[in-house]
Order: C-alpha cells, then sequence, then structure tokens
C-alpha cells in the first residue's frame, strides 16, 4: 500500500477546550482543572500516551494470527514523565515527554518466548510508537488570517 495521508482538525473553544476532529468523529480535548482548564476531556499529552497503548493494541489484534497467539485479552497501561515547566517557560527542559513507560497485560495460552517474541513485533511494528521514538519532520505550511 503507498503512503497514506491522515487528516485532523483542531478547534479552540472557550478557555482550553478544544474539539479535535478527524474523519467524522469528534473528541473533546482539555486541560484538568489544576494546569487552568475545565476537566472535560483528557489533554494532549494524555492523548498521546493513548495513541500509543490503542496502537499497540491494534498491532496485537491484527498481527496475533500471523504468529498463533490467541488473544483472551490485551492491554496497555501507560505513564508519561513530563515537566511542565518546560511549557510554562518557566525553565529551559525539554516540552514534551522525557520518559514514557508501559506495562501489556495479555491473556493468552501462548508460551513465554511466543508472548516476548509477538510483544517484541509490536514494539517494532506500531506507527504511534515509530513517531514517538524517532524524529518526524513537523512544519507549518502556512498562517491564514480569517476576517
Amino acid at each position: 500500500m503507498a503512503v497514506q495521508t491522515f487528516k485532523a482538525s483542531a478547534h479552540l473553544q472557550q478557555g482550553m477546550v478544544v474539539k479535535a476532529k478527524s474523519r467524522n468523529f469528534e473528541i473533546t480535548i482539555d486541560e484538568p482543572a489544576y494546569l487552568g482548564g475545565t476537566d472535560t476531556g483528557m489533554n494532549p499529552v494524555e492523548l498521546v500516551l493513548c495513541a500509543l497503548g490503542a496502537c499497540q493494541s491494534i498491532v496485537a489484534r491484527v498481527y496475533a494470527g500471523k504468529f498463533n497467539i490467541k488473544l483472551d485479552d490485551f492491554r496497555v497501561e501507560l505513564e508519561g514523565d513530563l515537566d511542565t515547566d518546560g511549557f510554562m517557560n518557566k525553565s529551559d527542559v525539554r516540552r514534551g515527554y522525557s520518559d514514557i513507560r508501559y506495562n501489556i497485560y495479555i491473556k493468552t495460552d501462548a508460551s513465554q518466548e511466543q508472548v516476548e517474541q509477538f510483544i517484541s513485533f509490536i514494539e517494532r511494528t506500531c506507527p504511534v510508537g515509530d513517531t514517538i521514538a524517532n524524529e518526524v519532520n513537523v512544519q507549518l505550511n502556512r498562517i491564514i488570517i480569517e476576517e
């Protein structure tokens, strides 16, 4: 399959609430109250963790059969360390996550060796993991001032 272009939009609402859309789906993004939001949705960095866990889960579902893995259950629990002083310009630290850790819980009758090979494959194959772990060319195309 050739390169596919995925599209999304993010529209700022009242306060820090953002309506994000992609295809026919919309989610509400906000900050917790202690960071100045109204806590009506996950914040963007929480969504990054969710995207990573969801991507690994989808890769697991798509490739389980190839590895002869019967998935009775699969979940990923994630946490990340982010120094908010970077975003608040209080110090010269990285603005994004410095560390992300996760545990994969899998219920299967497969052997330990099969599961380890499968999980290794998931880590190598997950597009979100690859996006986080490697540099991506991010560029602003243009600024459009609307009347």
